[in-house]
């Protein structure tokens, strides 16, 4: 196949892919395949498509839509700049998360593997259930393993659709928290929630995540240490989880 044609197959299957696709999933599109299923050819190779990938990043530089590279794969997605005007069409506000819902998700986010015991500790209140159910159900987090002591406490994670959903490749894109390291004066909860506040402002909430999708859970090691989070209980936070 030539360059041209396939760059144009990437193309359109990207334009009109539900999820981000992989570039394993990429490479089928140019693999015959026989009667028993068994692959004819070398097809394109995993470098042409990463080059025809920067070329199709490079033809949409000037527009509306984008080609971007996510935890799960790469799709196009409409430019930041462009969200006003999609709002005119789109009037479901995105769902708000209570002040509990993003203090848990960001230190799960920023210290994970956790534990609710760790989370419990840093917030100086107890993990309301719910909160955690939520949060897998939208497929943001996930049981990544448990600790190896008394009770084997599950470690929480985030998963690859969290990433997506923040329109990033990796956690080493969130922003990052230089900043809280020096924090003496309680505040350093609320720079982890307004260190994440600023992805999800950037990145539209999509619709909720059906039953059926499955996510992986991004890897992080099992058996971790007890966090070094070196941030006193938060002061000023009531006790009852559900006042938020």
């Amino acid at each position: 196949m030539k360059t041209d044609e396939a760059k144009r197959v990437l193309e359109t299957a990207l334009l009109c892919a539900r999820e981000p696709m992989s570039l394993h999933g990429m490479k089928k599109l140019f693999a015959d395949v026989d009667a028993n299923g068994r692959q004819l050819g070398v097809g394109v190779g995993t470098d042409t498509i990463k080059l025809l990938l920067e070329e199709l990043r490079h033809d949409w530089q000037d527009r509306g839509i984008e080609i971007v590279s996510l935890a799960s794969g790469w799709r196009f997605q409409s430019r930041p700049e462009m969200k006003p005007y999609l709002d005119r069409i789109t009037p479901e506000k995105p769902p708000k998360y209570s002040r509990a819902t993003l203090e848990t998700l960001a230190i799960i986010a920023y210290r994970q593997p956790v534990t609710r015991g760790d989370i419990e500790e840093i917030r100086g209140v107890a993990v309301n259930s719910q909160t955690i159910k939520m949060l897998e159900d939208r497929g943001w987090i996930d049981v990544v393993g448990h600790r190896e002591v008394v009770g084997r406490p599950a470690l929480l994670g985030t998963t690859k659709q969290f990433l997506d959903d923040l329109g990033l490749a990796s956690l080493g894109q969130l922003p990052p928290l230089e900043s809280i390291a020096d924090a003496q004066d309680g505040r350093s909860l609320e720079a982890l929630e307004a260190a994440l506040q600023q992805n999800f402002d950037k990145a539209d909430a999509p619709a909720p995540v059906e039953e059926e999708q499955v996510t992986s859970p991004v890897e992080v090691p099992i058996h971790d240490p007890q966090p070094a989070f070196g941030v006193d209980r938060v002061n000023n936070i009531d006790t009852n989880d559900e006042s938020y």
